[in-house]
């Protein structure tokens, strides 16, 4: 199932995706929220007469670094022996059609394509063997990242957590098996990114697992998997486009911060 998060006449709900062609597309608006037990409520309205918001509202958003062998090499870097965290504050996160504003103290932004896992229920210290149970489903993300600050500062903090640095969407895809997946990412039309999350060197299961020995992990919050190789330059006016086989595709634009 297809879960989306929306807007319409000033009221925010949830709905399941249905349909195949994008213009064609409707949400049956689910009754509750999605992280507990729902109903559809058979109440119809067309995607396109909404405004997509992002699909989840992380409390935290923990995102694993040089997961893909090839990335950590064009980055001039050593593969991590064990998966390598940081995060992105929940203030980065924009939907789907939403600006990436270029930030005022960056010359050198970047995008990073990345299967994006969405926790669905309150988890600690998960063993391997349900790390299925906790999971709630998968979306497309942009790990948009001023390398310039990331290699002056050396802490990550300001190069990947400015404001809309951190696109989720379009919306989540509840049955998928990721461990297999397409990543593609486009500027303007052109590809920059092309790869398979079966290429992560640290699974999808090694990432919660090493994560929630940590801390609690709550209800959408959102573990982004590390990005193939391809990363490069945005600039203002650059339409960028995430794609994931079996979710959909995620666009924003780069503008001018105001």
């Amino acid at each position: 199932m297809r879960i989306a998060r929306f807007s319409i006449d000033g009221n925010v709900a949830f709905g399941a995706v249905e349909g195949e062609k994008q213009d064609e597309l409707v949400l049956d608006i689910i009754k509750g929220i999605p992280f507990a037990d729902f109903e559809l409520s058979g109440t119809k309205v067309p995607v396109s007469k909404v405004r997509l918001l992002p699909p989840v509202l992380p409390n935290k958003v923990v995102a694993f670094g040089r997961n893909y062998a090839d990335h950590a090499k064009e980055m001039g870097n050593e593969v991590p022996g064990a998966p390598f965290a940081f995060f992105k504050p929940a203030t980065s996160v924009v939907g789907p059609g939403d600006e990436i504003q270029y930030p005022s103290f960056s010359q050198d932004v970047h995008h990073e394509a990345e299967l994006a896992v969405v926790i669905g229920r309150l988890c600690r210290e998960v063993p391997r063997e349900r790390v299925k149970d906790v999971i709630f489903g998968y979306t497309c993300a942009n790990d948009i990242t001023a390398r310039d600050v990331q290699k002056r500062e050396k802490q990550w903090a300001r190069a990947k957590g400015f404001d809309t640095s951190c696109p989720l969407g379009p919306w989540v895809e509840t049955e998928l098996d990721p461990h297999d997946l397409t990543i593609q990412l486009t500027v303007n039309g052109g590809q920059r990114q092309l790869g398979r999350t079966s290429e992560m060197i640290h699974s999808i299961e090694d990432l919660i697992v090493n994560i929630s020995e940590a801390m609690t992990l709550l209800p959408g919050d959102v573990i982004l998997t590390g990005t193939p190789a391809g990363v490069g330059p945005l600039h203002v006016g650059d339409e960028v486009a995430v794609t994931i086989e079996g979710i959909g595709t995620l666009t924003n634009k780069v503008v001018k911060r105001g």
